[in-house]
């Protein structure tokens, strides 16, 4: 038996960032209800967030906060709030451009899973996607602002952080289906990283 230690073995934790999107919230008129249950549902996956940031619906003050989690490390960002259709909910193109390879799958799972409270689901414009490829990228998650929505998307992305950021840094599937033939998941095997 050898002392070899492999990174994947070890749980460890993610930094994260929630940036809460509202003009009420920010303006002090409402409660944030939605970016503290992001905080305390992502750290059920292991994403620990200091603290949550709410800025106003304004596509340059939710670049700014983006950019802000970015720089400071974080590597899964959850944004609560501006969504849906109203001519303030601007939260998918202020996102948008940071996101270079977007996971239309998972946001479209999200939207799903919220059908099942809700039709208005289907009014989330809600983007999720990734950074870049590689060590350092960061997946940026647009969660409704209801608490609600934030527990669907969540519930979605959540148990999938840990293998999405391998992914992205070019680790093997390995682990993830071994996790997933361990889950329940008969059949589950290794597959290529192509």
């Amino acid at each position: 038996m050898t002392n070899e230690h492999h990174e994947d073995d070890v749980t460890t934790t993610i930094p994260g960032a929630v940036i809460t999107v509202s003009d009420r919230c920010s303006r002090g008129d409402a409660e944030d209800r939605s970016g503290p249950l992001a905080v305390t549902e992502l750290e059920k996956f292991s994403v620990e967030v200091d603290r949550v940031v709410v800025v106003p619906d304004d596509v340059e003050l939710i670049r700014a906060a983006l950019q802000e989690a970015i720089d400071a490390g974080s590597r899964v960002i959850v944004t609560t709030g501006g969504t849906g259709i109203t001519p303030r909910d601007v939260t998918p193109e202020a996102s948008e451009p940071f996101i270079s390879l977007p996971l239309d799958g998972l946001a479209q799972q999200v939207r799903l899973a919220g059908l099942a409270a809700t039709p208005l689901a289907t009014l989330s414009r809600g983007l999720i996607g990734a950074t870049a490829r590689g060590e350092g990228a960061t997946l940026i998650v647009n969660a409704p602002g209801s608490p609600g929505g934030v527990k669907d998307t969540i519930g979605v992305v959540g148990p999938l952080v840990g293998h999405i950021l391998g992914q992205l840094a070019g680790r093997a599937h390995e682990k993830a289906a071994n996790e997933e033939a361990g889950a329940g998941g008969a059949g589950a095997k290794e597959v290529g990283t192509d």
